[in-house]
């Protein structure tokens, strides 16, 4: 474990949690910038983050922002990602968790275990095309039903 972990007892005590319970399911941890990172796997991501919610206190969705990475030929990486800023009030803490995501894959919503998802998923839906599953009203939200394409994919062309 990095060094910076001297300065956050609580978010080490964090990460050993999360990887005392998920394992395999964590694919990589890290502190930076005084907040937890953790990457895990997409099918993960409901206990995962109903862990940090119900067990660990982060009781607030900060925020949630979809990526296209758009990675060049060659690159093993998925496309996208969903990254999930969560609070813990009142200790100030914060855990970003991220989750790759490949072409035409869908990910679990989140909306069960933190309500302020709802808007989120619709709007990462409708920029970014991704798709989540058990979403209780996954439409579009900024552009019309029959518009085509999601304007915040890298390859979408920039004429519109």
């Amino acid at each position: 474990m990095p060094e910076e972990w001297i300065d956050a007892p609580a978010l080490k005590a964090v990460a050993g949690s999360l990887a005392a319970r998920f394992g395999e399911a964590i694919l990589e941890t890290t502190f930076e910038k005084k907040e937890l990172a953790v990457r895990v796997r997409a099918e993960d991501v409901l206990p995962v983050l109903g862990h940090l919610k119900s067990e660990l206190g982060f009781n607030a969705l900060d925020d949630m922002i979809g990526l296209d990475r758009f990675p060049p030929p060659g690159d093993e990486r998925k496309r996208f990602a969903v990254l999930y800023q969560l609070y813990k009030f009142p200790e100030a803490l914060r855990v970003r968790v991220a989750v790759d995501v490949g072409e035409g894959e869908a990910i679990p919503s989140i909306v069960g275990l933190y309500r302020s998802a709802d808007w989120a998923e619709r709007e990462i839906f409708d920029m970014f095309g991704l798709r989540f599953l058990g979403h209780p009203d996954l439409r579009r939200i900024y552009l019309p039903d029959e518009f085509a394409g999601h304007p915040l994919r890298k390859d979408f062309p920039l004429e519109g």
